[in-house]
């Protein structure tokens, strides 16, 4: 494993934010949504591509606080531009369960 410095990691702008929508992204390679993320007033609503279908279905994500990556450039993902990176770690099977707060914290909290 590859060590970095702090200030590597205080780079990284790990925010939380809540699920306002979540659709099936029909256009996509693999099976995934399209997530539309409030991280709050500064930075404000932000769409997502989250290959997470195995174990989210669309409605059950509505309201969910999430941790995401708001500071990569954009990314092109089909016809959707990506405006953050939802996180989640791998379980047993390769599916993606998302990295959630435990307790409730304010739109747009950072990690640190």
């Amino acid at each position: 494993m590859e060590t970095i410095g702090w200030n590597d990691f205080a780079r990284v702008e790990l925010r939380v934010g809540r699920i306002v929508d979540a659709r099936v992204f029909a256009e996509a390679r693999k099976p995934a949504y399209v997530l539309q993320v409030d991280f709050g007033a500064d930075i404000g609503v932000r769409k997502s591509s989250a290959q997470i279908t195995a174990l989210y279905e669309p409605e059950e994500l509505i309201g969910k606080l999430v941790v995401g990556v708001v500071n990569f450039p954009k990314k092109q993902i089909g016809p959707l531009m990506s405006e953050c990176l939802v996180t989640g770690f791998y379980d047993s099977n390769g599916d993606v369960a998302l990295c959630v707060p435990d307790k409730p914290v304010p739109l747009g909290a950072k990690l640190g």
